[in-house]
C-alpha cells in the first residue's frame, strides 16, 4: 500500500539531504580521524547528528496517524 502525500517532495528531500549528510559525515569523520584534525571530525560528527534528525524526521512523519 503506497501512502499519497500532498508534500511529497519535502520528504523526499529530507530522505535524500539525510542520506547525503550522513554519508558526508562519515567520510568527514574518518579523514579528521586519520590526520588527527579536531575540526574536521567535529563537521563530520555534526553532518552525522544532521542526517540522522533529518531521516528521524522523515520516519515520524510518515508514521503520524491520519484522520479517518
Amino acid at each position: 500500500m503506497v501512502a499519497q502525500t500532498s508534500d511529497g517532495h519535502v520528504l523526499l528531500a529530507k530522505k535524500l539531504g539525510g542520506l547525503f549528510a550522513i554519508i558526508l559525515g562519515c567520510l568527514l569523520t574518518a579523514v579528521g580521524v586519520t590526520f588527527e584534525s579536531d575540526s574536521t571530525t567535529l563537521v563530520g560528527v555534526l553532518f552525522l547528528a544532521l542526517g540522522a534528525v533529518l531521516l528521524v524526521l522523515k520516519i515520524v512523519r510518515r508514521n503520524q496517524q491520519r484522520p479517518s
